[in-house]
């Protein structure tokens, strides 16, 4: 096996064990779930770990590179409209490709998949354009943040009710594992070129302003079309006796992703086809790492999503269904936070910002951390509202004004990297078991799925921008503290000695 590639399943494992083992405890101990669905679970587990690392190592060596050099030599181009057009088109190519984006288009029936996702696409689009600006006229992020948000906030109260929560969910899952490391990558090739001090800072970014484009263009489909009708398709449990049956399901499953990944990666292979042959930027050794770079990551996303959608799903609804159908539903919160706290590790996404970061910052660790208990807090929001039936305006506004005013006390960067985490925490993670986990709970306590269940997304979107930025207020509080020094004894010794000489 491929040295680098052990490498990213050990990484993988890291992060699917800790989730894995959560839910193997609550069946234990709190819900007994039948040893077929168990079995289920465990085999997407496996998908998963071996599919995070083939896409890990996809996106690191073709991906990346592809989008840094896209973002490179548009700023040698030096012409304003060619990078415009060029990045909306990108951005349109890219978010139709994005596995997350389909998901999105079944769970809403009142509007037509194709009209859903090219809205979703075209909203992307015009977003890239000004997080592309932003980055080359050095214009501030907060001051972009500060006017869209009550833009968006206003636009929400316009439309119906039923939509509100859809449509802020929408600009979760479309950021998610094939968008992100481009549109990284491509916010890295901008503001490298510009080499002054706030490059750095600037690198971050463009997937928070891409995933304002689809909230907004989703409430705005919604004039046009009935939300009442808005319905999430749950994914059937199906009884299993045998291990055969488990792997049938898989066997069953897999094509379907064969196929939907292979229509998906066929986007970026054009991008990279006519970046080649307008840029003759790759040679022959390149050439032929990027394409295996592409392969790894179509092979990852096959085996991840087959993962998710066929072992997690099922048991995220149970999960739910169980909890809330119960005597004790108000345990809907505490396992929510648990479930939560580990789940995030386990987005792909999030370990492409992880490299990221480290780059800059020379560390991830807090940042991992702070993810968690943010994603951990927002799923115990989410219950919350599915028990009590609370509007999600109530969490929301607070909660995005709070983060737009610690914005304005924190350092640039890491305000860039809060608001970017917000998209990548919300991923095919958040979308394929906790989304589930909210329908099925919902269900348990006849609850109203389209205006409770749905809002879980735009809760682990938000959570994470407070939990960064606290971090980083915490930072420059003790950059600024003194620091202390004390001289060794020893060079006191010293002193004196060539004193009495």
């Amino acid at each position: 096996m491929n040295k680098k590639l052990k490498e990213k399943i050990q990484e993988s494992l890291s992060t699917v064990l800790p989730i894995t083992a959560v839910v193997l405890l609550l069946s234990i101990f709190l819900l007994p779930i039948d040893v077929g669905t168990i079995a289920l679970f465990l085999t997407g587990a496996c998908f998963l770990i071996v599919g995070m690392g083939f896409f890990q190592l996809g996106a690191e060596i073709s991906m990346m590179p592809l989008g840094e050099g896209v973002g490179h030599h548009l700023v040698r181009t030096k012409n304003l409209l060619i990078t415009i057009v060029v990045c909306f088109i990108v951005g349109m190519i890219i978010t139709v490709a994005e596995p997350d984006l389909q998901v999105l288009s079944n769970q809403v029936p009142s509007v037509p998949n194709a009209v859903l996702v090219w809205t979703v696409a075209f909203g992307v689009g015009i977003f890239m354009i000004i997080a592309v600006l932003r980055i080359l006229l050095n214009i501030s992020l907060l001051k972009i943040l500060i006017v869209l948000y009550p833009v968006l906030f206003l636009v929400s109260f316009l439309v119906p009710a039923d939509f509100t929560a859809i449509a802020f969910d929408s600009g979760g899952v479309t950021t998610g594992p094939m968008t992100v490391p481009f549109i990284m990558a491509l916010g890295i090739g901008f503001s490298s070129a510009r080499c002054d001090k706030n490059s750095d800072s600037d690198s971050f970014g463009l997937v928070a302003l891409c995933s304002i484009g689809p909230i907004l263009m989703v409430l705005l489909l919604s004039i046009f079309y009935n939300p009442g009708d808005a319905s999430y398709s749950i994914a059937e449990i199906v009884e299993l006796a045998t291990m055969q049956d488990v792997v049938r399901q898989f066997i069953i499953a897999l094509p379907t992703y064969v196929k939907e990944v292979s229509v998906i990666i066929f986007p970026v292979l054009l991008v990279f086809a006519v970046f080649q042959l307008f840029t003759r930027q790759y040679r022959g050794r390149q050439i032929l790492r990027m394409l295996v770079g592409l392969l790894y990551t179509l092979i990852g996303t096959i085996l991840f999503l087959t993962g998710v959608n066929t072992g997690f799903a099922p048991v995220g609804i149970r999960l739910g269904a169980d909890l809330a159908g119960g005597p004790f539903k108000w345990m809907l919160v505490p396992v929510g936070i648990l479930v939560g706290f580990y789940i995030v590790k386990a987005e792909p996404a999030v370990q492409v910002l992880n490299n990221q970061v480290g780059e800059i910052t020379n560390g991830t660790d807090s940042m991992n951390r702070c993810l968690s208990i943010g994603v951990a807090a927002a799923v115990g929001l989410a219950m919350i509202r599915i028990l009590t039936g609370v509007n999600i305006y109530w969490i929301l506004i607070p909660g995005y004004t709070l983060a737009l005013i610690m914005a304005r006390k924190t350092d640039p960067i890491f305000v860039g990297i809060a608001f970017d985490s917000g998209g990548v925490a919300s991923g095919p993670m958040t979308s394929t078991f906790l989304l589930p986990m909210a329908i099925g709970a919902c269900t348990g306590v006849g609850g109203n799925i389209t205006t409770d269940a749905f809002g879980v997304v735009a809760l682990v979107a938000l959570a994470p921008i407070i939990a960064i930025q606290a971090t980083g207020l915490l930072y420059v509080y003790k950059s600024k503290q003194p620091v202390e020094t004390e001289v060794p004894e020893d060079t006191d010794y010293e002193i004196i000695e060539l004193e009495e000489e």
